[in-house]
């Protein structure tokens, strides 16, 4: 049973692994392909915060699928070397999806006052 289960686990391993690429590299190509448009339509640096916002969703859930894979890969009778190995890796990548998350959530602050400014100035306007 326990050599079907790694068997099992060898397969799922680079699935998953490909799977986190995968996302990555859509976001990344999204990204570009917005960032490539904004930059034709609007110079303002403002406009590019969305896209920004789009791709740090692709790279937190890219950086989720590659942890999934680490965890699947020690799952089956791992040793002290490879608990050790998943949890420096595991603390790096919630490292960087924490400081993500956090530089994802300021952006959407900030872009949710900026779009209050504009309606509170218009409204404003239209007063006058």
């Amino acid at each position: 049973m326990e050599e079907l289960l790694v068997e099992v686990v060898g397969v799922l391993v680079p699935i998953v692994e490909a799977c986190g690429a995968v996302v990555i590299v859509v976001g990344a190509l999204w990204a570009f392909a917005r960032f490539v448009v904004v930059g034709l339509r609007e110079r303002d640096a403002g406009a590019f915060v969305p896209v920004r916002l789009t791709l740090g969703r692709f790279l937190a859930l890219g950086l989720e699928f590659q942890l999934a894979s680490d965890v699947l890969r020690t799952a089956v009778a791992p040793s002290f070397r490879e608990l050790g190995q998943l949890a420096a890796v595991a603390a790096i990548r919630t490292a960087l999806n924490y400081f993500l998350a956090k530089e994802i959530a300021e952006e959407r602050r900030q872009l949710a006052e900026e779009r209050a400014d504009e309606g509170t100035g218009s409204r404003q306007a239209r007063a006058t």
